[in-house]
């Protein structure tokens, strides 16, 4: 047994954001981009362009007797949109887009109704937060999004 579900809970989000048919030909990828990043879409789990905090968690007893423990974690990503054009507008649209497919790829389906549970390594999880980022680079307009997925497990 693991002393963190956390671990478990990244492999199992990433799994229900790759099978997730919304995501279909948007690469997933887990952690920070290991090489030339030539795709112009992506989703990231365990990474954020601003901050190597990939994961945070917290425990507690989750009753008299000390048997089991809830831990509560944060687990970061990112999303992100170019095409090498100059207009903002449409690639920060996208990425907005993305993340929304990320949000309903974690709501229980007829395909998945354990996707909230992230196949049962969880409780439950959700997008908490968001922060979008744009820039122009060498490389055109870019939009980024930073997102937090929340949950809990018992361990």
């Amino acid at each position: 047994m693991y002393t963190s579900a956390v671990p478990g809970v990244i492999d199992q989000l990433i799994a229900v954001l790759r099978a997730d048919p919304g995501l279909n030909g948007i690469q997933v990828i887990d952690g920070p981009p290991a090489e030339d990043m030539s795709a112009t879409e992506f989703v990231a789990v365990g990474w954020t362009l601003t901050d190597s905090t990939a994961a945070e968690l917290q425990q507690r007893f989750n009753a008299a007797g000390a048997r089991t423990r809830d831990e509560d974690f944060s687990i970061a990503g990112w999303v992100e949109s170019w095409t090498g054009d100059a207009e903002i507008g449409p690639r920060r649209r996208r990425a907005f887009e993305l993340l929304g497919l990320v949000e309903v790829a974690l709501r229980a389906s007829d395909a998945n109704p354990e996707a909230p549970t992230l196949n049962g390594s969880a409780l439950w999880a959700q997008l908490a937060n968001a922060s979008l980022q744009q820039a122009f680079t060498d490389q055109g307009a870019r939009a980024g999004i930073a997102f937090t997925i929340t949950g809990r497990s018992r361990l």
